[in-house]
């Protein structure tokens, strides 16, 4: 899953920090909370997901709680069956 960890945290970086956004970005950072990731971005975040990863994410699973970080969206992705 390391690898998959830093496939994620990638995209996060370069979809949603602005050029010059300083902010370090790891794997336990508040994405949704911290606001990085919003609503929206939210969306195109679990469609990145389930295409790279080919998997269906069911709406009730994609809470804000579970793109939260990028360890919670390991978390989310294993309940998917993703190894």
């Amino acid at each position: 899953m390391a690898v998959t960890k830093d496939t994620i945290l990638e995209y996060v970086r370069n979809e949603y920090l602005e050029d010059g956004d300083d902010r370090e970005v790891t794997y336990n950072t508040p994405l949704i909370s911290g606001g990085i990731v919003d609503s929206f971005s939210m969306v195109s975040l679990k469609v990145f997901l389930e295409t790279k990863y080919n998997v269906s994410i069911p709406d009730a699973k994609a809470t804000p709680e579970a793109f939260d970080s990028v360890d919670n969206i390991i978390v989310l992705l294993k309940e998917m069956g993703v190894e």
